[in-house]
């Protein structure tokens, strides 16, 4: 599992740890910033838009907080960059990275983060939705592209990939 914190050296300096409850409103305002301003490189405005709205939904935020573990990547003012997401079964759920914050290595570090939670866990691959925006860096990661796929978000359908990695880790008996 992640640290409660664990404090990433270098220029600058991020902080990584678990999220709570408490961190639902940042979450959520990173979120739909993200969408809006990052992934209509990739959609239509009328796609972001639907696909923003999903984070307006403060229960299904707590649901998704009750079955995945999420990481959090805090700057140096302690606000949210960017966050991540796994579950037990090795599904990576969500990663967002803060939209002034692209390019910068948050995205790398938080998936270090959520592989080694799904080393943890024990399993075998990790699978992952990933958007049109996202699919190249998940490539560079070494994650391969089972199939695309429409993905429905609010009221419209998206297209996504699903991918996934097979970790090669020695499980401990």
């Amino acid at each position: 599992m992640a640290e409660k914190e664990k404090i990433l050296f270098g220029e600058p300096c991020y902080k990584i740890r678990t999220l709570e409850e408490k961190n639902i409103p940042q979450m959520r305002d990173l979120f739909r910033s993200t969408v809006l301003n990052v992934n209509i490189r990739d959609y239509t405005k009328e796609e972001v838009e639907d696909w923003a709205s999903c984070g307006e939904n403060l229960k299904h935020l707590k649901e998704l907080l009750s079955y995945n573990q999420f990481v959090g990547a805090f700057d140096e003012h302690d606000a949210l960059v960017g966050f991540a997401s796994m579950n037990k079964d090795g599904y990576l759920h969500s990663m967002f990275v803060h939209k002034d914050f692209q390019r910068k290595g948050i995205a790398t570090l938080l998936l270090s983060e959520v592989e080694q939670i799904a080393e943890q866990y024990g399993v075998t691959q990790i699978t992952s939705e990933v958007s049109l925006t996202a699919r190249t860096f998940f490539e560079k990661k070494g994650y391969e592209v089972v199939k695309a796929q429409k993905y429905r978000t609010n009221k419209l359908e998206l297209t996504n990939f699903v991918m996934r990695k097979i970790l090669n880790y020695e499980q401990s008996i």
